[in-house]
């Protein structure tokens, strides 16, 4: 394990799975900075759909995942000093965000801003599909989570963006694109610890993770 990773949490899962939330409150029990890099994603996907451009082209999405001044703050998100944070979550960036992670130049650009940040912070909390398996594969800590498709379809819908339905055919449609991409699919990491959330409440599993990253960190 290289320094760089010694103290690096890395959560992975599919949409719904509670990545986001469970990732900020393991990283404020561990007092620890957090990395949602889905947002990042989102953010490119809403810089592509704002500029009019397609996003299934492949050069044009890496030339805005290039150019694109992502900022991540605790709670805003900016793409070029314009506050998305609410925007990166509407119908119609969850529609197209797993058509832009998929290009390959797209996600050269971000994993190397993830590791950026992980050269400044030293140490944090990173989520996303590909953090254990690409990003960061000697992090000190890797958690896959999972959910029933069912219980993530509820979450989703929970989010006030989707009815139920919307957001089961959604993550559907977001799981296939992820895990048949070419590059950095969506896998677990041989040696991830799987946490199924479909029974568990949200605290449960923040204490699960805490306790197991106390005892590798």
């Amino acid at each position: 394990m290289s320094e760089q990773t010694a103290r690096v949490v890395a959560i992975d899962g599919p949409a719904g799975s509670g990545k986001s939330t469970i990732s900020k409150l393991v990283a404020q029990r561990l007092g620890f900075d957090m990395l949602d890099t889905g947002a990042m994603y989102r953010a490119v996907t809403f810089a592509v759909l704002d500029a009019g451009g397609d996003i299934a082209d492949a050069e044009g999405a890496t030339v805005a995942a290039e150019r694109a001044d992502i900022m991540l703050g605790p709670t805003v998100v900016t793409i070029d000093g314009t506050d998305v944070t609410a925007a990166i979550r509407g119908v119609e960036v969850s529609g197209a965000v797993s058509v832009v992670a998929a290009h390959s130049g797209v996600r050269r650009r971000l994993v190397e801003l993830q590791r950026e940040w992980l050269s400044q912070h030293r140490e944090g909390v990173v989520e996303g599909r590909d953090i254990g398996t690409v990003v960061f594969p000697e992090a000190a800590l890797k958690i896959f989570l999972t959910a029933s498709p069912d219980v993530r379809a509820r979450r989703r819908a929970g989010d006030g963006v989707l009815d139920v339905d919307a957001a089961a055919a959604n993550i559907a449609e977001r799981d296939r694109i992820d895990s048949t991409r070419d590059d950095s699919p969506l896998i677990e990491a041989e040696d991830a610890v799987v946490v199924d959330t479909s029974d568990l409440t949200i605290d449960q599993v923040v204490d699960l993770i805490v306790a197991v990253a106390k005892e590798r960190l």
